[in-house]
């Protein structure tokens, strides 16, 4: 793989961002709203040069013969640069959320309070394959009047070193500050530790990846991390569920994109359908290349066809990123809703279902950032959300859960407008 930089000083790169963010903060929301579709102008003229370089990023990938579904799904662009460009005009025609008031109120002494969203300043990324991220990410900061320092994957650094000069081009033609967007174009994972403790200079560290990306950033960082996008995702098909519209549902939510942390992972029955429902499941979605993992009790109902093997103990905790689905017979609503308690991830999970008070309940109890009801698991993204992009799918707590747009990359401010108003 090839090295674009040998030697990059992170922290001069650190104070042009805090320097281009000071800049953003004087932006109109015109000039940022007319930037941004400048961007996606751009993506459209020189698509043929993205996807060039997206191409050496896809040979690469096939000769260290990395699975063909991470490919697709990960790694290749051609597909996808219609749906990137849509997403950039979307968040361009978005409110700006910079401004608002979120609360104005006088106390009885006569000072006024206001609390205000305002940017949160630098954004460091750091994420694994998917160059469309750098879009999102870079087109959402600007927005919000955020910089970013971007740090991917090794599997696409044609690719983004080439979004980002694309980026930065428009960036210098509309009179905005080049450094808003910077990319770490070194594969030397030394400058992902080194990132991590630039605490002077960016405000929050936002990882993509893997489970070991997320643990490695919050046990190293002396920045504020929010971690998520771990999905081990289930739906569970309830007694009551219609069965003539179930496996569309399961069908999407596994095979349209596998690899994406938002597909499912595991699939629940109810043993009252299960005799009827999992051979159907194996049928159809084994015809698109799915394996099954089966416990005991879903075992024995279809354990005869051959893409069906026993689960392992550590099955259920797995995320796939491929063509595999767990396959477990449950009680009841309660032994799922417990399932997903031992072996989720925060992340989605959804229940299939015509009875009103299971659904309430499983929305209810069930904690992850998104829980669906006659849903595939496939919505959790902010393009199919309908705020335009997103920069991660976070499964914490604070400050920020589910999809992480506009206004999750905001802060506040308290104004206080006295008349010379003194304490007693």
């Amino acid at each position: 793989m090839e090295v674009i930089a040998e030697a990059i000083d992170l922290r001069q790169m650190g104070a042009r961002a805090r320097a281009a963010a000071a800049s953003l903060a004087r932006k109109s929301t015109a000039e940022k709203n007319a930037v941004i579709n400048a961007i996606a102008d751009a993506l459209q003229a020189r698509t043929g040069e993205i996807l060039a370089a997206n191409q050496r990023d896809l040979d690469l990938a096939a000769e260290s013969g990395i699975d063909p579904i991470w490919i697709r799904d990960r790694i290749a662009l051609q597909q996808r640069m219609p749906g990137i460009i849509a997403d950039v005009r979307k968040v361009a025609e978005l409110p700006d959320p910079v401004g608002e008031v979120l609360l104005d109120t006088t106390l009885d002494n006569g000072l006024q309070l206001i609390k205000r969203r305002t940017p949160l300043g630098v954004l460091g990324t750091i994420y694994e394959s998917r160059p469309n991220v750098t879009v999102d990410i870079s087109t959402l900061a600007l927005k919000t009047g955020n910089a970013v320092i971007l740090r991917g994957g090794s599997d696409v650094l044609n690719s983004n070193v080439k979004l980002t000069e694309v980026l930065q081009d428009v960036l210098v033609q509309r009179g905005f500050p080049a450094d808003a967007i910077q990319y770490i174009s070194s594969t030397d994972r030394r400058y992902v530790s080194e990132m991590l403790r630039l605490y002077e200079y960016i405000d929050m560290i936002i990882p993509r990846g893997g489970n070991g990306l997320h643990t490695f950033c919050r046990e190293n960082s002396s920045i504020p991390v929010i971690t998520g996008g771990i999905g081990v995702c289930h739906i569970f098909v309830d007694a009551s569920a219609r069965m003539d519209k179930v496996l569309p549902v399961l069908d999407n939510a596994k095979t349209q994109r596998p690899a994406v942390c938002n597909s499912m992972e595991t699939l629940l029955v109810h043993e009252a359908l299960a005799e009827e429902l999992l051979p159907q499941v194996v049928d159809v979605l084994g015809k698109a290349g799915v394996e099954f993992h089966a416990e005991q009790r879903a075992y024995d109902i279809v354990g005869a066809d051959e893409r069906v093997v026993p689960a392992a103990d550590t099955d259920f905790d797995t995320e796939w990123y491929n063509l595999t689905l767990n396959l477990k017979v449950v009680d009841d609503v309660d032994d799922a809703i417990a399932h997903v308690a031992r072996h989720g991830t925060q992340h989605s999970d959804s229940i299939l279902t015509e009875t009103a008070a299971n659904a309430e309940r499983f929305l209810n109890e069930v904690d992850s950032a998104a829980v669906y009801w006659n849903a595939s698991t496939r919505f959790t993204d902010g393009s199919a959300m309908g705020m335009g992009a997103e920069v991660a799918i976070s499964t914490q707590k604070l400050h920020a859960r589910g999809p992480m747009a506009l206004e999750e990359l905001t802060t506040y401010k308290w104004i206080v407008k006295g008349d010379y108003t003194s304490r007693p």
